[in-house]
């Protein structure tokens, strides 16, 4: 098997955060006068460095106060994560269950990621194996967070396995040379298959599967 280790993305992969985060987000920018739907955000929000998806916004709101904002919602939603939130349907099992060595790698800030791992019952799993964009100072779809991934595994590129939600997570590791694996049933991929390293895996029975043929 040439793959050797695997990096994990957080939210919308290990965590079922993106559409609490979401409807968080739909509901402060309609206080703005902002009408976005929930899906609109996710569309807008998944997978992208936070403060672009805030410039989008400026835009629609020139006299929004996006500091005091963002600041606001980083509260807010770390709140609600800490009330409960789920691991994706069988994460933990596999997380469990996994031989080789893992990370997670993710746009969000180190408070983030930390406090919905352990919200969903993951953090024991990769307490001291979390790589945040805010640290390395790379956001995907550059390919920076997770060549940073690949480092602290100590491996190349190519024996690596980048599981992702999101399209700007899937051009970061296409963009890196690991292998990807588009995760879960909410992204249409079909731009990316039939590229060689490119994989589907729309539940985690479905990697656990992929894990012992590639």
């Amino acid at each position: 098997m040439s793959v050797k280790g695997i990096i994990f993305d957080n939210d919308g992969t290990l965590v079922d955060s993106e559409r609490v985060a979401a409807t968080l987000l739909h509901q402060m920018l309609s206080e703005h006068n902002i009408q976005l739907s929930v899906a609109e955000v996710l569309d807008r929000y998944r997978g992208v460095q936070f403060e672009l998806f805030m410039a989008d916004i400026k835009t629609q709101a020139p006299g929004l106060n996006v500091d005091r904002f963002v600041q606001s919602f980083r509260v807010a939603s770390l709140h609600m994560f800490q009330a409960g939130l789920n691991a994706m349907p069988g994460a933990v099992d596999f997380v469990k269950a996994l031989k080789l060595p893992g990370c997670v790698t993710s746009n969000g800030p180190p408070s983030k990621i930390e406090t919905t791992l352990k919200a969903a019952g993951l953090y024991p799993w990769f307490e001291g194996r979390l790589i945040s964009a805010y640290d390395v100072g790379s956001w995907k779809p550059e390919p920076g967070l997770i060549l940073a991934g690949c480092d602290f595994l100590d491996l190349p590129p190519e024996n690596c396995l980048l599981v992702e939600d999101s399209h700007a997570g899937v051009q970061a590791g296409l963009a890196a040379g690991t292998k990807v694996v588009g995760y879960g049933l909410d992204t249409d991929f079909s731009v990316y298959v039939g590229r060689p390293d490119f994989y589907l895996a729309r539940h985690y029975r479905d990697l656990a599967h992929l894990l012992t043929r590639i």
